[in-house]
């Protein structure tokens, strides 16, 4: 499978609200093996990721799924003058768009939270992306097979700052089914970069998006970690 090449790929460009106790759950188990003493260390942090794609790929969706609490969202109606821009093809059921971001929260345990950021998907609105992505752990990159260039722009972002993500294929009924290994190649990533399939309406689903992502990030900032102190302890 060989997408057709985006008609604007990325070139360098630069780029709440919480309704309190009710409602909540217990959170996801996310299964993380922490020990005591970084527990304690983590005793209030928060972990910030992102959830960006190409428009209509689900990333609303997602973010509303997996979140215990009710997610912030800045939807609109599409307005006509929208459907001069935005390409509406293999999403023509779509009514609404963001246009500013989503928010969501999930706890893995007490002072131990996800935060999760959803990116806004047009063109127009790729100047919100560098204060989205200020201070991340990672990202999930949305993927829809039947537009697959849409998702080039934000694996080309995260992968020139260097932020760990992973591909997650939002598997809709009317799409055609690929492997990991052929959506991995045609977006040619990295062998690293993990490609994961899922349905972004499904809790569960989303929740081993987001461990893939954890750990995958941790691997990363783990092999960056020693690799700076690397020559330092050759000298010493």
């Amino acid at each position: 499978m060989e997408p057709e090449p985006s008609p604007d790929p990325y070139r360098g460009r630069a780029a709440g609200q919480d309704p309190g106790p009710e409602g909540l759950d217990p959170g996801l188990d996310l299964d993380l093996d922490l020990d005591p003493e970084d527990e304690a260390e983590l005793s209030a942090l928060a972990l910030k990721i992102l959830v960006a794609g190409g428009f209509g790929v689900g990333k609303t969706t997602l973010v509303g799924a997996v979140s215990e609490i009710r997610p912030l969202r800045t939807e609109e109606l599409l307005s006509e003058a929208g459907e001069l821009i935005d390409d509406t093809g293999g999403v023509a059921q779509k009514t609404t768009t963001t246009v500013a971001m989503d928010f969501g929260r999930i706890t893995i345990r007490s002072g131990l939270s996800l935060y999760l950021f959803g990116t806004p998907g047009q063109d127009r609105f790729w100047f919100l992306w560098d204060e989205l992505s200020h201070g991340a752990l990672g990202a999930v990159v949305l993927a829809d097979t039947r537009r697959l260039e849409d998702c080039f722009p934000a694996v080309d972002y995260f992968e020139h700052r260097r932020i760990p993500f992973v591909v997650a294929v939002n598997c809709f009924t009317d799409a055609r089914r690929y492997g990991v290994h052929e959506v991995s190649l045609a977006l040619d990533l990295d062998q690293a970069t993990p490609v994961v399939l899922c349905d972004a309406r499904d809790r569960d689903s989303g929740k081993e998006v987001l461990i893939r992502l954890v750990e995958h990030a941790g691997r990363v900032q783990t092999a960056r970690l020693l690799e700076s102190v690397g020559p330092q302890a050759d000298t010493a």
